[in-house]
């Protein structure tokens, strides 16, 4: 018995030994956006983010792919939403225009988690309104809930006995590049112009 943990014991060390010996030639694996972060999300989105099939303002069903074909903002939101929505999407919207205006196109989209009230048609207008780049997504309650919870965002309707109900729902903004999947998120403090020099340090280093 005294032999075998002797045993183990010498391949544990000559383990540890290997993996010091192959991070130090080698190196650890490198985040090529290490310098451009400003939330949580070391090296990468890993679970967040990923397919998704939605409608456009036109009626036609898309994915991912279709929308997601440059650098892309995405906030989960509602049309009827009183404030939050608003003010979180101007921003984005001002954000895209700071960029514009340095030569860097993105595209933000606004997607629903309202699709009871929120058509292809409301969304399609509420996103025009507020920047021309925006597209606006919608979708089925269940196609709405996947792309929710691909991106792992929160909403629920409140109790309310007509239409002007309000939706409890999560605030961040995703930067998702198309060859890299979900890179950063955007809090609600977020400044447009400290949010345009992060996804220009993102679109830069990609």
């Amino acid at each position: 018995m005294t032999r075998l943990l002797a045993i183990l014991a010498v391949l544990a060390v000559a383990l540890c030994l290997g993996l010091f010996l192959v991070l130090t030639f080698f190196g650890a694996p490198k985040d090529q956006f290490a310098q451009c972060r400003i939330g949580q999300v070391a090296g990468g989105g890993g679970q967040i983010g990923g397919p998704f099939t939605l409608i456009d303002k036109t009626g036609a069903e898309v994915t991912e792919k279709d929308v997601i074909t440059e650098p892309t903002l995405i906030y989960f939101g509602y049309s009827f939403c009183p404030d939050v929505c608003p003010f979180d999407l101007s921003r984005n919207a001002e954000a895209t225009d700071v960029l514009l205006e340095r030569g860097t196109e993105i595209t933000p989209v606004f997607i629903s988690i309202d699709p009871n009230r929120d058509t292809p048609e409301a969304v399609g207008e509420f996103a025009d309104n507020l920047h021309e780049r925006m597209i606006g997504l919608t979708g089925s309650p269940a196609q709405v809930k996947a792309a929710s919870q691909a991106y792992r965002t929160y909403y629920k309707a409140q109790p309310a006995d007509d239409e002007f109900y309000l939706v409890d729902h999560s605030t961040f903004s995703y930067l998702v590049l198309p060859e890299y999947g979900f890179v950063e998120f955007f809090r609600r403090e977020i400044q447009p112009e400290q949010m345009a020099d992060t996804i220009q340090c993102f679109v830069k280093n990609s």
